[in-house]
């Protein structure tokens, strides 16, 4: 048996820092074997109108998260994101100009929501840049941003229509409609700018990223809402959600 100096010379051999993580991408920030900056345009694209994320704090532990790629796939400054949990608060600088701009819209499902192909595109009949603005998180999370600020209930608000099935095929989405914050971006601000070729550009990343899941192992991921009426689902949901499924519009924020 080992006597008290010589367990006390091991633990002082161990060492103080802690072990190297893995390499990581100095764009996308994640670990360089499974980054998706490949995906993005060669040239960083230009629109005229700008996004704006009021992202949820939880969102920022997501390792799939797809706001980082507006941010990389636009030219700098044409994507900016403000994080909490209520808009605006004192740490959020300039957000409060941009929301009383009258050219500042807010994708979300409200009931007053006009269908996003009503709005004049920019440059027609003198429609200067939008600023676009979309809520990153979970529908629970989004509608709490929504409902505990104020502020942007006063907004324009506008909604997709006739969406595609999400092409994030590696992450269940709560119903067929929704699509993820890139998606919604990406499909939103090319219809506002009438230029169809952003969109495809914007989601060259997250292409590359699915991609390179479903040849790694990962596989395709039907909705929760699909697979609740196949009966398919793998675990019992509860009243909370099943409520929420039956509120939902067939529409995406």
């Amino acid at each position: 048996m080992k006597d008290e100096s010589e367990i006390w010379e091991e633990l002082s051999n161990i060492p103080a820092d802690p072990p190297e993580m893995r390499d990581k991408c100095l764009q996308c920030r994640r670990p360089a074997g499974v980054c998706w900056c490949p995906g993005l345009p060669t040239t960083p694209l230009k629109c005229s109108s700008r996004i704006v994320v009021l992202q949820h704090p939880a969102e920022v532990k997501r390792c799939l998260r797809t706001a980082p790629m507006l941010t990389l796939a636009l030219e700098a400054g044409k994507c900016i994101t403000y994080r909490g949990k209520k808009f605006p608060s004192a740490k959020h600088e300039g957000l409060m100009e941009i929301l009383n701009d009258p050219d500042t819209l807010l994708l979300y499902p409200s009931p007053n929501a006009v269908p996003l192909n009503e709005f004049t595109p920019v440059g027609t009949d003198g429609q200067k840049p939008y600023n676009l603005v979309l809520l990153d998180g979970t529908w629970p999370q989004a509608k709490a941003m929504y409902t505990a600020s104020p502020a942007l209930s006063k907004l324009k608000s506008c909604k997709l229509v006739n969406v595609s099935t999400s092409e994030y095929v590696i992450r269940t989405q709560p119903t067929e409609g929704c699509l993820s914050t890139l998606e919604s971006g990406a499909l939103a601000l090319s219809i506002l700018e009438n230029k169809p070729w952003l969109k495809d550009g914007m989601l060259g990343p997250l292409h590359y990223l699915c991609k390179f899941q479903l040849e790694n192992g990962a596989v395709t991921h039907q909705s929760k809402e699909f697979l609740i009426k196949q009966k398919a689902y793998p675990k019992l949901i509860g009243k909370r959600l099943a409520k929420q499924l039956r509120t939902l519009p067939d529409t995406t924020f």
